[in-house]
């Protein structure tokens, strides 16, 4: 999967857990302030997406994401990781 396709599972996901539309999801939309999440939405992306990825995520590595790009990132070292 490349950084393009995780974008869209990302985006499909906060589509779908948060009813946010697909238009103010962009790779440079602060999670917290632009796409109003909390912490509590931010561990519902995190268990979503170690079920898409079949990977276990950590979530020390969550604690620093604060756009829709370095969540991309963050998935992105996760699946190529040896």
């Amino acid at each position: 999967m490349d950084k393009q396709q995780i974008f869209e599972q990302i985006q499909s996901a906060l589509v779908q857990l948060f009813e946010l539309s697909p238009e103010e999801i962009k790779p440079e939309s602060r999670l917290f302030e632009e796409l109003d999440l909390d912490s509590i939405d931010a561990v519902d992306l995190v268990v979503h997406l170690q079920k898409k990825i079949g990977k276990k995520v950590d979530p020390e590595t969550f604690k620093s994401v604060r756009t829709v790009q370095d969540v991309v990132e963050a998935v992105n070292n996760l699946m190529n990781d040896k």
